[in-house]
């Protein structure tokens, strides 16, 4: 289709569509992140950070698989990650992307220490 075969869209019809994807937007992250809150201590899962009170707004919710729309009730493809290693997470992930991964060889990095390593037996 070409450039002037497609549809202009009048300025409400495209604010009501801007406006749909909003509300989507919005209901998809109120829904896993209040569920992630309930299901998972208020602790950056990256740097152990105990966030409370007002500050748990600095608590994200991180997607393992980095697919948004992957979330499990059991919320295992979640970790709360504080902004700041959050925005580590994925810039780390740009970075990779732009040294170019050696394929399925490559090891991601992980960490020294897990603060939930023990959960699994406390749980018992």
């Amino acid at each position: 289709m070409s450039s002037k075969q497609k549809k202009s869209l009048s300025p409400e019809e495209l604010e009501k569509r801007l406006e749909a994807l909003r509300d989507d937007h919005r209901q998809r992250q109120s829904g896993y992140r209040e569920q992630a809150l309930k299901l998972f201590p208020h602790v950056c899962a990256r740097c152990t950070r105990e966030l409370e009170g007002k500050k748990i707004r600095e608590l994200t919710v991180h997607h393992k698989d980095h697919n948004h729309d992957n979330n499990p009730p059991d919320g295992s493809n979640w970790e709360l990650l504080c902004v700041y290693c959050h925005d580590h997470e994925h810039t780390r992930s740009i970075q990779e992307d732009r040294d170019g991964d050696t394929g399925s060889n490559a090891t991601k990095p992980s960490l020294s220490h897990s603060p939930f390593a023990a959960l699994a037996n406390l749980k018992k």
